[in-house]
């Protein structure tokens, strides 16, 4: 199927399958069947989003092209938890964490969990021996 008006290919998704409805990170579903690389990913204040060029919350599917997307695992922040810029002690503090918190985790490596404080917060990095995994 050709489109002209395009600047890059395009490719069917064919038959998707929708994800299960317990999951609260569904793809948005206005996909219409094709994708294409048309330009460049329009995104919010990138402080607040979860997106490196490598990763990103599923949530950002569809809006922010990386080439993975990760579901967040919930962590509780412990006492003294501090939301670094980088996954460095000398790195800049952006936040300290409120104890008990919610901090989204999308990566470890390291020692680090990068991540989101909470649904919209501040993105970084948090040492992961001050974080708890949240038990369902």
């Amino acid at each position: 199927m050709e489109h002209p008006e395009l600047s890059a290919p395009i490719f069917p998704i064919g038959a998707m399958s929708s994800l299960s409805g317990e999951d609260s990170y569904l793809r948005p579903d206005h996909f219409g069947g094709m994708l294409s690389l048309s330009g460049p990913s329009q995104c919010e204040d990138r402080s607040r989003l979860p997106l490196r060029g490598d990763l990103a919350h599923i949530r950002l599917a569809g809006r922010c092209f990386v080439p993975h997307y990760a579901v967040p695992m919930p962590h509780r922040a412990q006492a003294g938890a501090v939301l670094m810029s980088a996954d460095s002690d000398t790195a800049e503090v952006i936040a300290v964490l409120t104890e008990g918190a919610v901090f989204h985790v999308l990566d470890i490596s390291g020692g680090w969990a990068w991540g989101q404080y909470g649904e919209n917060g501040p993105v970084g990095y948090v040492a992961l021996s001050a974080l708890d995994p949240v038990m369902s």
